[in-house]
């Protein structure tokens, strides 16, 4: 019979020091704690560097155009980080829908909301995370081709008037060079006669951005800029050509802003746009879903 002891015998000794190390609460948070505060970092890096180069005001647009619901300072982070970015998820979110991420992709860190926790003042504040994120380009997924939206200019129009905060009128009463004004003491808005569709959304979509703006102290000049911002993201959003928007320069209200009051104006420029497209999404999503209920059964 073979005598199988040996076998015992001839396993390397087991060395006192563990194989693997264990979890450091205290090094865990250091860590956290530093990707947060590289993350604020780069937020106002990125907002100050709009003050040198228009382009990237242009960029953080576009981004905030596809990420509607996004924060201010997680489309700063997306347009340092990845500007072309389409949609984005979580490891386990894309792992969820059996789609994985490539290897060697780095990812794209944002910021999601944490535990709520009491101020020196009392009043209640909301810890940040860093999070990282994997734009669709970095996963398995295959490409989908995108189909242009195509919706009718006269619905589009209609809809961008939806529930409109000051009257809207026809005029051949506006000064040369201009397609449609807002005017506060009368609260209204004039638009030019004849103009067509692409030019009323977009002389129209910037004049609603001031009617908008217009909250009893309103100046023209100093909303300018929020609502030029306004008009250009819903333009993108809706498939209205923005080949008369230039960022080729950086805007002059810009310069000298600090990373804060950036901020707050891009806020303004997103809450304003957001204000918008809610109105006009009344209108246009049941016809929408009656387009692609017709589309369905035809096939």
């Amino acid at each position: 019979m073979n005598n199988y002891d040996s076998i015992f015998n001839s396993q390397p000794k087991q060395s006192d020091s563990k194989s693997f190390s264990s979890f450091n609460k205290e090094e865990w948070a250091a860590s956290k704690k530093q990707e947060r505060e590289q993350a604020y970092a780069l937020i106002d890096e990125t907002a100050e560097a709009m003050t040198a180069d228009g382009e990237i005001l242009r960029s953080y647009l576009d981004v905030q155009t596809r990420f509607d619901r996004y924060s201010v300072g997680n489309a700063l982070l997306i347009t340092a980080q990845m500007p072309e970015a389409n949609r984005l998820g979580s490891f386990d979110d894309w792992k969820e829908k059996n789609i994985y991420i490539k290897k060697g992709e780095s990812g794209i860190i944002i910021l999601e909301p944490g535990e709520e926790f009491t101020r020196e003042d009392g009043s209640i504040g909301v810890s940040y995370n860093a999070k990282k994120v994997f734009d669709i380009s970095q996963t398995t997924s295959r490409p989908r081709p995108v189909s242009a939206v195509s919706i009718d200019p006269s619905l589009l129009l209609q809809a961008l008037i939806h529930n409109a905060p000051c009257e809207i009128k026809i005029s051949d009463q506006l000064p040369d060079g201009l397609a449609a004004a807002y005017l506060p003491e009368e609260k209204v808005i004039r638009v030019r006669q004849g103009m067509d569709a692409p030019d009323i959304f977009r002389s129209l979509s910037q004049e609603l951005a001031h009617a908008h703006l217009d909250k009893g102290s309103y100046k023209r000049n100093e909303c300018a800029l929020t609502a030029y911002c306004a008009s250009y993201i819903l333009c993108q959003r809706y498939g209205v050509p923005t080949d008369h928007f230039r960022f080729d320069r950086v805007p002059e209200s810009l310069r000298g802003m600090d990373a804060k009051t950036i901020r707050a104006e891009l806020g303004r420029i997103r809450d304003v746009s957001n204000d918008i497209s809610a109105s006009m999404s009344r209108v246009l999503e049941p016809q929408q879903r009656s387009q692609k209920s017709r589309d369905t059964g035809a096939r």
